[in-house]
């Protein structure tokens, strides 16, 4: 399977959303990342729920939505409504992730988890049958251009080889995702990559470009 390339768009250009989300998909990108951040589980807020809506309802791939907030199940069928394709959780902010992981497959969308940087495998491993995917954390959650954290490398190894014992959901990496860590953890077994400023936005090159240029790493 090739890589999955995931354009973080609280780094996109909201001065004309319409071209980017275009421009990003004739440049070959597989699902549009929209992070939502409450200022409470993360000191930061993300995108709006209108522009969330505007990708979700104008792209013609995939959107993830990754809950950066408290009480994520208030919030699922919500975002499934709008067309969330993926939804992910924190399990730190929700007593019954085991029920919202149902729900959030009982929407019809797919169910991710999100590992922050201190959650090790053997805490979430009772849940993991019911993930499809499992995004990691290589930075504390909640803003973007943060740098890697080094010591959660060996979790990526982990939680990739253990994913054939728990229904083979997708292993995900979300922070600080630079072409070397791309080159780095895809030789290991890593499917997909939340593209910010360490690897997509902010350059010279065009978006068709960069993404050939990745998917050879």
């Amino acid at each position: 399977m090739g890589k999955l390339l995931c354009p973080s768009m609280m780094c996109a250009n909201f001065g004309n959303l319409e071209k980017e989300i275009k421009d990003l998909e004739d440049g070959g990108i597989d699902i549009f990342h929209l992070d939502v951040m409450d200022g409470n589980f993360v000191p930061n807020f993300g995108m709006g729920l209108q522009d969330i809506e505007y990708i979700c309802q104008t792209a013609t791939k995939p959107c993830d939505v990754h809950l950066m907030v408290t009480n994520p199940s208030a919030y699922v069928e919500k975002f499934a409504k709008i067309g969330a394709s993926i939804i992910y959780v924190h399990p730190e902010t929700d007593a019954h992730i085991t029920r919202t992981l149902q729900m959030i497959k009982d929407t019809g969308a797919s169910a991710g988890i999100a590992i922050n940087p201190g959650t090790s495998f053997e805490s979430v491993k009772e849940v993991l049958h019911l993930c499809d995917y499992v995004m990691i954390m290589s930075v504390n959650p909640g803003f973007a251009g943060q740098k890697y954290l080094d010591f959660v490398t060996p979790k990526f190894q982990k939680f990739v080889e253990e994913a054939k014992n728990y229904g083979g959901y997708k292993v995900m990496i979300d922070g600080a995702c630079s072409p070397e860590k791309i080159k780095e953890l895809s030789a290991i077994g890593v499917s997909g990559f939340i593209l910010g400023t360490s690897a997509l936005f902010g350059k010279e090159k065009s978006y068709q470009e960069i993404c050939k240029e990745l998917r050879k790493l």
